[in-house]
């Protein structure tokens, strides 16, 4: 979690993009993630000539030759302003526009349309200082985290709704569906609707946390950089972000797509194993918009359920997927959403319904939500559906969202791993299994509280002529004290 003391940091260079000029917040990040990554660039490459020197072997520079003056740590300690200024703008600028620049990666077609926009050696000067003073990349910064919390608290502030609001999923969130589905090595992922590349982050540090033999095998070295990762976004900002993002986390060519992924322009067949996504929610679509194989199974211009009908399109056959949805989803009477929910039941296999608290996406929305973990068969196999009733997420449920002790990631985690046992759990607990058969009576209704129970607690009251006994002896107490007060009003 990000501490206060970062966030004042933050905030303080936030102000100076502000009052120099640059107020769009999209704007401001862009800005400021250009700068990151130049100076992660360096922290990077520092790495690597240690490491090299440590194992006695020679490191190809990433700055060869004359361009070590565009590393942060030389620039940054030039004579003055305006000449740092004048590197940056007309040298360092460049050089990371060119990175990578064969045309097809990610990375070069996203950021050749990259602008610099800070207008004066000042304002630059004061940045540097700035971010250099967030500590992130030292040698004193040893949580891995940091990096990915300073993106979030960045991306924390474009709090409008809508399309700037679809990126904004909580880390804490994304790092427990990646746990759940347990990406593996021969995976292929994407993510249709991946903002700053949240969850194909996550995975991949999932992948060098649990596989990490893998990472000496060069067959799964070169999936890894060029074949494992997908994503599509309708927003340049964030395609550039994703990919300097994903560039930073040693993944080099990233598929990341500037697409409608629910348009006829997407045309991915049984191409995944693996889905990851919080789509955008945000309402109706014109059906001529829409890929028509998508409203042949659900006839519907709402997103959510087209997102839906997509993941199944586009997974292979025993594919997997973890995603969010509005509750709506879940319980919806029309025929859209009835034909969505037995489309995943019936003709697949719903594994688990995991019901979020409406707070987990405050202060940007209140919307409730829930996970749906399913895989693709094309052939049924939803036998149980786990069901959980998540009711804090290690963080207060209120626009703050403050750390709190209660915390039910761990026990969602522990309890999927090990779906035999929760079997025999009540209807009354926090997590149950529902029958097949049931679902399918209640119109593939697949809302927790269809199926909850609720244990109501007897209380037990007083007789009422004893309840009316204490209020005659009240009223008395009343009476006799009003006598009193007249009494010593009238002296």
């Amino acid at each position: 979690m990000i501490t206060g003391e970062l966030k004042n940091k933050i905030d303080k260079i936030w102000e100076i993009f502000w009052t120099g000029g640059i107020t769009n917040p999209l704007d401001v990040i862009e800005q400021f993630t250009y700068l990151l990554f130049i100076k992660q660039l360096d922290d990077v490459e520092t790495t690597k000539e240690n490491e090299a020197n440590f194992l006695g072997f020679e490191y190809e520079s990433m700055f060869p030759g004359d361009c070590q003056k565009y590393r942060w740590s030389k620039f940054k300690n030039l004579g003055s302003a305006d000449e740092m200024y004048d590197l940056v703008l007309n040298g360092v600028f460049p050089f990371i526009k060119n990175l990578h620049q064969d045309g097809e990666s990610a990375y070069s077609k996203y950021m050749g349309d990259a602008i610099f926009k800070i207008p004066t050696a000042a304002m630059l000067s004061k940045i540097v200082d700035g971010i250099d003073n967030l500590g992130i990349g030292d040698e004193k910064d040893t949580d891995t985290d940091s990096k990915g919390d300073l993106y979030e608290y960045l991306l924390s502030k474009v709090a409008t709704a809508g399309t700037n609001g679809q990126f904004r999923t909580p880390r804490h969130i994304i790092k427990m569906m990646v746990e759940l589905v347990q990406p593996n090595p021969d995976d292929v992922i994407i993510d249709p609707a991946m903002g700053s590349a949240g969850f194909l982050i996550e995975a991949q540090e999932y992948l060098r946390k649990y596989h990490e033999e893998s990472f000496y095998d060069e067959a799964f070295k070169e999936h890894f950089a060029n074949h494992m990762f997908y994503g599509n976004d309708m927003d340049r900002t964030m395609l550039r972000i994703g990919a300097m993002n994903m560039l930073l986390h040693g993944v080099d060519n990233p598929n990341i797509s500037y697409r409608d992924s629910l348009s006829e322009q997407n045309k991915d067949v049984e191409k995944y194993s693996l889905v990851l996504a919080n789509p955008p929610f945000k309402g109706s679509l014109d059906y001529e918009a829409v890929s028509a194989d998508l409203l042949k199974v659900t006839k519907t211009k709402k997103t959510e359920l087209l997102f839906l009908a997509l993941f199944l399109r586009i997974l292979k056959k025993g594919g997997r997927a973890a995603v969010i949805v509005p509750d709506g989803v879940l319980f919806g009477s029309s025929k859209a959403h009835k034909q969505i929910r037995k489309e995943i039941i019936e003709n697949n296999k719903l594994d688990a319904v995991i019901s979020m608290p409406s707070g987990v996406f405050k202060p940007y929305a209140g919307v409730s939500t829930a996970i749906l973990i399913f895989t693709k068969t094309g052939s049924g196999g939803t036998d149980k559906v786990w069901f959980y009733d998540m009711k804090a997420d290690g963080y207060s449920l209120d626009d703050k969202r403050q750390e709190v002790s209660e915390n039910d990631i761990p026990d969602i985690i522990d309890r999927f791993k090990n779906l035999e046992a929760e079997t025999e759990r009540e209807r009354t607990e926090q997590s149950f299994m529902v029958d097949f058969d049931e679902i399918k009576a209640n119109g593939y209704d697949i809302s927790i509280n269809k199926y909850k129970e609720i244990v109501y607690e007897p209380v037990e009251y007083e007789p009422t002529d004893v309840i009316f006994g204490k209020i005659e002896k009240i009223e008395s107490e009343i009476q006799k004290e009003m006598s009193e007060l007249k009494k010593l009003l009238e002296l």
